[in-house]
């Protein structure tokens, strides 16, 4: 029976089911968050069946999905768009269900009013609107009603001669689409789609980003078993667990069924100096799977902060590469492939035996975008997969590959006068097939030429060999560059012009060749061999670098080097000839006299001969299908079936289940305890997969759960964290070398139950780095932030400016630190909270990004994981009375967060918010002050002008004016401060509430001026007694009196500020205060003139009231300023004055003060 050729609806929408799902769900049902609150169920523990395994994780599967596209429409306002310009039903369009539509927009240069321009990829959500969303209201709006598309199929961007790009998507709606594309002369001509059109009806149509689906479509896939890989072995494993699960196999213990590679690869690993006894135990373990084939295993690496996870992985890795396993290599993210990719390349480069041989066995999948393969990681591209399809079709074009290049070398050298002839014929026909495929040549050769130069230059080998990898990237970036211009072109231009600009430019050619002439027979020759013999090294190049060992053998590469060699010492030969037309036509023909003495060019005779030997004895093909000459799927199916190490993301690895595809081995998960165990479930059903090692610390954070119903129902538990709840074995990495142990500490003993230790090289001197001066720079330390305060941005995370300022004063310190001593400084500051993270960055910029020695990077906690600075900074933001923390409580996200510092790990935070909290935050703060490592920030000056200059920033004057604010909390003097000063300092200018608050400080130190500065407002009346008048600035002055207030049953001297005023306006000031000050009795302003001076300061009196005797000594044990030292708050202020007489009515009460207190604001 013949096949189908239709393709079924899941072929054509991969997860079609689920699709249709979330195509059901009303926007209400999106926003309703216990919308399966009924359905979903906590995931067990154990499972009774594989069904049982994979239908637990497909509820909260669903929920997640919501719960994504929920959280992504209340933010739709900030959701990338893009205007449609045209509309059509594609083929496969089939109501009232296959709603399959073609759409197509063009790619702006520019960001329209700020927003977000949509960037298609397979796998999007979108909602289709007639305006650009402001709110969720816009989605569903009278006359267009809520409609989800669903892209499937994503073509290819097309240039359309002015710099910006058509893209073209295949959607799948949620309904038939029913309105006509407003036409406009920039647009492409609109096409109708959509039943019942409303003639009068034609709108601009947008799409709207919401979410993109693929993972959870992935994941979907393979719990409803539709990857096709159906390998069952290892979840079957894993449904339960016993004490001999993750045991080695019995069989392949024995070192009789041991071979002979895997023995002397388990002695390479034991005996090298660099991996402590640890790591060396948990790759011999895991390398001994390579071989077995009598059960399913699978292992587990523990992995805790600065245990050199990742060096493990990589020596795993580079082991197994040696023995010839074929495994795949998963993580989470992206990030996390490249670095363990990474990690694997360096020791492999190293080992290389010869150039590049060998990279072929390794691949890299991913998104080259998102990997930034071409800008930052340059250095993986030569393992990419994109990459390598390129350079092999570039290296197996029939008609110019290596195969062309190989025989066309030899053709010049044994006959160049047939070569020479058929170039004159080619001039002569100007066939315009041969004529593209002398342009790219002419292409090539202009791109060669010059980068060439540089490479002559270069005597190392292995830079010789890099030099042609890099020649080769920019043959194909320009080959792929002209053959844009030349699609441009074609588009542009109609049939008729075609033609006429064909002639013209062939004509052009014409004329081009008779002004230039073909060239002469000589020089025709020495170009010729130039091109091709560079040609050939680039090639080869690219052939040793990608094709795997298992279809090239290191004696073919040697074989090529040397034909290389042969055309390395041919080309001088050939230059030095100058005899003429047909004197070099004779030296070239002259085969039989090579070994004769007589002939003047016997060398360059013999050398021909050799290079024609060499290139003769090299294979034309290779065991390679002839799938290059198109980019296809087959060609990467190629590459990745033939490589020995494969990476990707467990997502990706969905790419992998294809038919017929070579079968993988073995698994290696890195970062395990972050990969959700429904998502582990694709790379775990690959074909032939028999064993699986995870690596991970599922005591670091878990992988993301947007849902509250689906975290309660651990649908974010990982494979790692189930097995080691049920008591899997698992090898323990037990030494760390990131954290000086001041660091380590704490964690070691909360989280790892003191199994960790500290490795020799943090034990010694020099890993102890004061960047700062002071205790409160030392490796370890909390800051104590009293004065904050949390704010909540928009209600869905908190920020607190004042941790802000302090980072960015901490930052600024280490930045001047940094310029003074030169020497390399990486600085981390994390927060849990979004807000905080956008607000530091903001506050910090871009200042320092253009220092290659200086580094501030600014993440949250889940941004920092895997990561480590020289410096970290924790900004822990909550500051409440009620010791509220919220997700700051989970142990996991402090375990993170307290582990990515080498040297120094400073954490900012209020310290009775978080021991009030009641969590592992408590004990921080407990344990720093134990330990003698708790600091108040204002103790440090540049900390405390920080955090006033953000008070004043804010015009949170009456915070700022608090005596219980640090400005006045360890203060000799203490201030209290009259209704009229806050309201006139609400009046003057920043610049001058700066310096008034300066002034502030420095008076309550103690200082004064001098009698001689005094300035006198008034001559007469009980004010001039007692009046100070010092000037701010040239307009305003502040006025201040000593006075005296009760604490306890002491008198006490305070300053009482009464204005800040212009200058005209004091004598008016000193009049009222008369009628204030004259209620004063003798003995009260005798006690406000008293001074004790200690040294050039001032310091306050008091008295007891019961002897009236002053306690003021200049002893340091009973100094005034600690005397003071109860905060201010407790000050009693009484509204009455000492003296037997009465106010005179309504004038005593003008003046209202308070202590700076909220709230109390007691009259005088």
């Amino acid at each position: 029976m013949e096949k189908t050729v239709e393709k079924t609806e899941e072929e054509l929408v991969a997860g079609r089911s689920l699709v249709d799902l979330v195509f059901s769900w009303s926007i209400s049902d999106v926003l309703d968050d216990y919308l399966h609150r009924n359905q979903v169920k906590k995931i067990p523990e154990t499972f009774m069946s594989t069904e049982h395994y994979m239908d637990s994780f497909i509820p909260a599967l669903i929920e997640e999905t919501r719960a994504d596209l929920s959280s992504n429409m209340r933010m739709v306002s900030q959701a990338p768009a893009r205007e449609i310009i045209s509309l059509e039903k594609s083929k496969e369009h089939k109501p009232p269900k296959d709603l399959f539509y073609k759409i197509c927009f063009e790619k702006m240069r520019n960001n329209l009013n700020g927003k977000g321009i949509y960037d298609p990829g397979v796998g999007d959500l979108l909602a289709l609107t007639d305006v650009r969303p402001k709110d969720i209201d816009d989605l569903n709006r009278p006359g267009f009603n809520y409609l989800l598309a669903y892209v499937h199929r994503l073509y290819k961007a097309q240039d359309n001669g002015g710099g910006d790009k058509y893209y073209t998507l295949s959607i799948l709606t949620s309904k038939p689409i029913e309105f006509e594309l407003e036409e406009q002369e920039n647009k492409k001509e609109s096409i109708i789609a959509g039943k019942g059109m409303r003639k009068n009806m034609k709108a601009n149509v947008f799409v709207v980003y919401l979410v993109n689906m693929m993972t959870n479509i992935r994941i979907w896939r393979s719990l409803n078993s539709e990857l096709g890989g159906g390998n069952m072995n290892i979840i079957q494993n894993v449904l339960q667990t016993s004490s001999a699960d993750g045991q080695d196999c019995s069989h392949c213990l024995s070192e009789v069924n041991r071979s002979a590679a895997l023995s002397g690869m388990e002695e390479t690993i034991t005996s090298y100096s660099d991996l402590n006894d640890s790591q060396q135990a948990a790759i011999v373990s895991c390398i001994g799977l390579s071989e077995c084939r009598h059960q399913s295993t699978v292992k587990l690496i523990w992995g805790p902060p600065g245990t050199g996870k990742t060096k493990t992985v990589g020596w795993l890795l580079f082991s197994l590469l040696k023995l010839k396993c074929r495994t795949l290599t998963c993580a989470p993210t992206n990030i996390a492939v490249m670095e363990v990719t990474s990690r694997l390349l360096r020791l492999v480069r190293d080992s290389l035996e010869y150039k590049t041989y060998g990279l072929g066995d390794i691949v890299l999948s991913g998104n080259k975008k998102r990997m930034t393969i071409s800008e930052k990681n340059d250095h993986l591209e030569d393992i990419f997969l994109d990459h390598r399809v390129r350079v092999l079709k570039y290296c197996f074009k029939p008609l110019s590959g290596w195969k062309h290049t190989v025989e066309s070398l030899i053709n010049l050298l044994e006959d160049p006068e047939h070569q020479y002839r058929r170039l004159e014929n080619m001039e002569r026909k100007n066939e315009e097939a041969e004529r593209q495929d002398l342009e790219d040549e002419m292409l090539e050769i202009e791109v060669i030429n010059n980068e060439k130069e540089t490479d002559e230059v270069v005597d190392d080998q292995n830079k010789k060999g890099r030099n042609s990898r890099i020649i080769l990237k920019e043959v194909l970036r320009a080959l792929k560059d002209n053959k844009k211009k030349e699609k441009q072109k074609k588009k542009s231009v109609s049939p008729q012009k075609k033609k006429i600009s064909r002639q013209k430019k062939l004509t052009k050619l014409e004329e081009k060749e008779n002004q230039e002439d073909i060239p002469s027979f000589e020089e025709f020759v020495k170009e010729r061999f130039k091109f091709l013999s560079t040609k050939l090294d680039i090639l080869i190049a690219g052939l040793y670098t990608h094709l795997p060992t298992s279809i090239i053998s290191l004696e073919v590469v040697k074989n090529m080097t040397r034909a290389l060699d042969s055309l390395s010492c041919l080309k001088p030969l050939l230059n030095s000839v100058s005899v003429g037309e047909e004197g070099l036509k004779q030296v070239l023909n002259d085969f039989e006299n090579e070994e004769s003495g007589a002939s003047q060019f016997s060398l360059l005779a013999f050398m021909r001969n050799d290079c024609v030997q060499k290139l003769n004895s090299l294979p034309r093909n290779f065991d390679v299908p002839d799938i290059f000459d198109v980019e296809s799927k087959a060609a990467r199916n190629f590459c990745l079936g033939n490589a020995c190490l494969v990476f990707c993301t467990a997502s990706s690895s969905a790419n992998l289940h294809t038919e017929g595809a070579t079968p993988i081995s073995l698994l290696v998960v890195d970062e395990a305890a972050q990969l959700k165990e429904c998502e582990s479930t694709i790379p775990l059903q690959l074909s032939g997969l028999r064993h699986a090692v995870l690596i991970g610390d599922e005591r670091q954070l878990p992988a993301m759960v947007q849902s509250k119903i689906s975290d309660d129902a651990e649908f974010g538990r990982s494979l790692f964290e189930r097995l080691v709840i049920l008591e899997h074995k698992k090898h323990l990495l037990n030494t760390q070398y990131r954290m000086h142990p001041s660091i380590s500490l704490f964690p070691n003993k909360e989280f790892y139950d003191r199994r960790i230790q500290d490795s020799s090289s943090v034990k010694k001197r020099n890993y102890q780095k004061q960047f700062l001066q002071g205790k409160m720079y030392g490796p370890y330390s909390f800051i104590n932030v009293a004065a904050g305060k949390e704010q909540s941005n928009n209600g869905r995370s908190k920020k607190n400016l004042v941790e802000v300022a302090v980072v960015s004063a901490i930052v600024a310190s280490l930045f001047k630190e940094f310029e003074r001593t030169r020497e390399r400084m990486s600085i981390g500051v994390i927060s849990p909270y979004k807000a905080q993270v956008h607000a530091i960055q903001e506050k910090i910029g871009n200042s320092y990004n253009t220092y290659s020695n200086f580094s501030v990077k600014v993440r949250s906690v889940d941004g920092f994981q895997g990561s480590e600075e020289d410096v970290i900074i924790i900004s822990t933001v909550r500051c409440n009375a009620s010791g509220s923390v919220g997700f700051l409580s989970n142990r996991q996200r402090a375990n993170v967060a307290l582990t990515r510092a080498r040297y120094c790990l400073w954490i900012l935070g209020n310290g009775a918010t978080l021991v009030n909290s009641d969590t592992i935050w408590k004990k921080l703060v407990t344990d720093a002050k134990e330990r003698g490592c708790f600091y108040n920030a204002d103790e440090d000056k540049s900390l405390s002008k920080a955090i006033m200059d953000v008070f004043l920033e804010l015009d949170q004057l009456d915070d700022l004016l608090n005596v219980n604010f640090l400005l006045f909390r360890n203060a000799r003097w203490k201030f209290c401060f009259s209704d009229n000063f806050r309201k006139s300092i609400l009046k003057v200018r920043n610049e001058a509430r700066q310096e008034v608050i300066t002034l502030l400080a420095t008076l309550s130190s103690g200082w004064r001026q001098s009698p001689e500065e005094r300035n006198i407002i008034v001559l007469h009346g009980t004010s001039s007694e007692l009046l100070e008048n010092y000037r701010v600035n040239d307009q305003l002055s502040l006025i201040w009196t000593v006075d005296i207030v009760k604490e306890n049953k002491n008198d006490t001297q305070i300053l009482k500020v009464w204005d800040v005023l212009p200058l005209p306006d004091l004598p008016k000031l000193a009049c009222r205060l008369d009628d204030v000050l004259g209620n004063y009795t003798v003995s009260k302003m005798n006690r406000c003139k008293q001074k004790c001076i200690e040294g050039d300061l001032i310091v306050p009196m008091r008295w007891s009231t019961s002897s009236g005797a002053a306690l003021e000594s200049r002893n340091p044990e009973t100094d005034p300023a600690q005397l003071l030292s109860k905060p201010f708050a407790s000050l009693v202020i009484r509204d009455q004055s000492e003296a037997t007489t009465s106010r005179q009515p309504g004038r005593s009460r003008k003046y209202g003060f308070s202590s700076g207190t909220r709230g109390s604001r007691p009259g005088w």
